[in-house]
Formats: C-alpha cells, structure tokens, sequence
C-alpha cells in the first residue's frame, strides 16, 4: 500500500465514523512509522482548511504506541480561524486513547518591508556518492521498502561513531503522483534520530516531540527528486536528546525546518 494509497483513504474518512488500518510494511517494529501517522493526521487536518492556506508549522507529539494491524480514526478541531491565520489540532485515536496528537497554524502570506533572505547552503554529496541505506530484514524497519535514504555524513544506528551529525539525501522509491507536503512530513521523519548512531548496540528511542516549520514560497517538485538533510544534535543528556534538521530540495531551496525531542533508553 504505497504513500498515495493512504494519503486518499486518510481523505475520505476523515469527519466520519470510518476507520482504517495500516499494514506491516508501514511498520517500525511493532508500531507504526510515526512519519506516515503524522502525514496522515496532517491530512485529516489539512481537510479543514477552507481557502487552501498553506502549512506555516506543524508540532506532533507520539503520545503512546500506534498498532500496526489495527483499526484508528480521526479527530480534528478548529481553534481559531482568522482572516490571515488558522489553528487547528488533531488526534489519532486507536482502542478509545489518544496515539498521536497535533497542531497545525495556516497563514495566508501578508504584506510586509521585513525581508530575510535564507543564507544557509548545504554541501551534501549527490545520491549516487553516498551509501544508501540497505533493507536488512530483522534489522531496518519496514517502513524502508517504501522509501530510499542515501547516508552522506554520519553512520548507520548503533554504530558506535563519535559524531552526532548526520546527512544525506532522501525520497520515496515508489514514485508518487504528486509531491504535497504531506509527502514531504513523512519523508523527513524516516532518519533516525542522529544519536543513534553513537550508540554501540541497539536501544529502544522514542521521539516524544516533532516540530516542522515550512518555508514559503516554494516550487512545484517533481516526484523523483532528492530532498537534502542536514542534522545536528543540540544537546543530549540524562536520556534526553534535542536535534535540529534543515531540508533543501533538488534545486537548493530550504524548504523545511525540523527540531525533536528523544526519550533514549539504555
């Protein structure tokens, strides 16, 4: 069931009492890839949005586990809707708890003299130099057969590396039909947190926040681009790990600015 298949089905039944199901190759583990369930509630919420105002920012806290193989629903509320802005939360819902909770803000572009332009630039080795992230079955999550990272700087998890920045370049390997920012929230949260690679063996880690801001405008992309990812770990301690990520398209855009917040176990 590819990104588009669930994207459609998230669509229809949102604001009804439907429900639906994501299977194993949409797995981390026994859970859920918590990037598709995002994109997904993200869709449900999108759906409120009456005049197509664009994503400014997007928090999703993982309150609990979200099953594979079993059915959820949506809950979605509008805040506030003002002439530029609007506030919206969302909820999955699974066995009568909340699994994930959301909040978006929507806003119209204004007019304003205030003009920063965007300064960062990324060095990041093209796809076909880097070493790609193999499927590893037991091993790499599931959610992989779904889509392509290519590991430009840093090192696969649990590798016992010193840094605790990674790079690289990602995409869906199915092409989908058209690239929406719903595409792209799943996309950015399929790397792993960047700490985990300092690890020397495999521990469970859970990301308990996750902020997106978008920038605008951005173009059209093409289904078979490259998405570029730069991430840096801020600060880690006490099980704790703060990570800062920014997202370039094919052409070198900034498209899209993360930060997380780890629970780590070990």
């Amino acid at each position: 069931m590819d990104i588009d298949t669930l994207i459609s089905k998230a669509r229809e039944i949102v604001g009804t009492d439907n429900t639906m199901v994501l299977p194993q190759s949409w797995g981390q583990g026994r859970t859920v890839f918590g990037g598709v369930s995002a994109a997904l509630l993200y869709t449900a919420m999108k759906s409120r949005i009456r005049d197509g105002r664009p994503l400014r920012s997007l928090t999703t806290n993982f309150v609990g586990p979200l099953l594979l193989d079993m059915p959820f629903s949506f809950e979605v509320e509008v805040l506030r809707e003002g002439k530029n802005a609007t506030q919206v939360t969302a909820r999955i819902i699974q066995d009568g708890m909340v699994a994930v909770i959301q909040q978006g803000c929507f806003g119209n572009e204004r007019f304003s003299n205030i003009e920063v332009p965007n300064h960062e630039t990324h060095d990041i080795d093209f796809p076909a130099k880097c070493q790609g992230v193999p499927l590893i079955e037991g091993v790499t999550p599931n959610f992989l057969t779904n889509i392509d990272l290519s590991i430009a700087k840093g090192a696969m998890p649990y590798s016992g590396v010193n840094t605790s920045q990674l790079h690289g370049w990602m995409r869906f390997k199915n092409e989908p039909d058209t690239m929406t920012d719903a595409h792209l929230v799943c996309l950015i949260d399929a790397w792993p947190p960047a700490v985990l690679q300092m690890m020397k063996k495999p521990s469970p880690a859970s990301t308990m926040m996750w902020n997106l801001e978008f920038i605008y405008p951005h173009d059209q992309f093409s289904p078979r681009d490259w998405f570029a990812y730069k991430a840096q770990t801020r600060q880690a301690a006490g099980g704790y790990a703060h990570l800062e990520a920014d997202v370039w398209d094919a052409s070198g855009n900034l498209v899209a600015i993360s930060r997380q917040s780890v629970a780590i176990f070990e």
